[in-house]
């Protein structure tokens, strides 16, 4: 059973791990370099510990179950699953795994908490590869329940298993990508519209928030119950998918989209920024995180109402 978890780096990506692994009563110790960053942590964990405990049914946070230290050493010798967090970066990575599979247990699942990097070059210098996977989860991953696991070229199925059953045991719904690629499923999806708004933005057709107006009350309300495909299975009508692909399949020969990024020139840079500056009216980047999570708090309650009847 896996129950000691060793989190590695402690940003807004650690924290969200450490918070969430903490409801669900796992034993967990944190590495960073830096002593203070442990005070910081703890007043994250308190911040959001209202929305966690409601949403996993909890009643009380045991901080006894929350150590901190600036040993990497120390963080993983005895972890039954390593999850590591440090900035996006191959070289960095490379090196930091090389030490935590010198020093964690031979069998200990090492877990990469990256957003596009390839598992087989990360591990590539790390000892027994065979139990290393990458876990790109969602911020804030004390709320959004959705981890891609992606697998390494040497990666064994049995510890792929074992990794899926633990991120259940802490309320997560894992995607299993069959192999590694580049920026695996979300962020493939997320880059192609990321990159079309600015494509729209650059060239005056709206604002950013007209953009993020067009996806917050059209497709982002049925994509927070079912994705793309199963949307546009609806969109066929009693046919389903046959009959939207004959209807509407020769849009995609009509030059509707240009996925090849823009220049992020300094003009593009400061309409971006003035407009997210506009659309957020004085408010912190706290303030808002604060909505958002008591959004996606009642909207994950509300939806479990509904996504068990289209999910069987």
């Amino acid at each position: 059973m896996i129950n000691k978890i060793a989190v590695i780096g402690t940003g807004v990506i650690g924290s969200g791990w450490i918070i969430r692994f903490l409801a669900h009563s796992k034993k967990v110790i944190a590495y960073d370099k830096d002593e203070n960053l442990k005070k910081k942590i703890i007043l994250e964990i308190k911040r959001t510990w209202p929305y966690v405990k409601k949403l996993f049914n909890k009643k009380k946070l045991n901080l006894a179950n929350f150590r901190y230290v600036t040993s990497l050493k120390e963080a993983i010798k005895d972890a039954d699953f390593i999850q590591e967090c440090a900035p996006e970066n191959y070289k960095l990575k490379i090196s930091l795994m090389k030490e935590i599979g010198k020093y964690s247990k031979k069998n200990t699942i090492i877990s990469s908490s990256s957003s596009g990097l390839l598992p087989s070059r990360v591990y590539s210098k790390c000892k027994n590869p065979s139990r290393t996977i990458i876990a790109h989860p969602f911020n804030p991953v004390y709320m959004l329940p959705g981890v891609e696991i992606v697998p390494g070229k040497k990666t064994k199925k049995k510890f792929l298993n074992i990794a899926n059953r633990f991120y259940k045991s802490v309320s997560m719904n894992p995607i299993m990508i069959k192999k590694e690629l580049p920026g695996y499923l979300s962020d493939r999806l997320q880059e192609a519209l990321w990159r079309e708004a600015l494509h729209i933005v650059n060239e005056g057709y709206a604002s950013t928030k007209d953009l993020d107006r067009a996806i917050e009350d059209g497709p982002g309300m049925r994509w927070s119950l079912m994705g793309t495909f199963l949307t546009f299975h609806l969109a066929g009508g009693n046919a389903g998918m046959k009959h939207m692909l004959e209807q509407f399949g020769p849009a995609l020969k009509l030059p509707w989209t240009k996925l090849k990024a823009p220049k992020l020139s300094k003009k593009l840079s400061k309409r971006v920024i003035e407009g997210t500056k506009k659309q957020s009216k004085g408010k912190s980047v706290a303030e808002i995180s604060k909505i958002r999570d008591e959004y996606l708090l009642y909207l994950q309650k509300m939806r479990k109402k509904y996504e068990n009847k289209i999910r069987r």
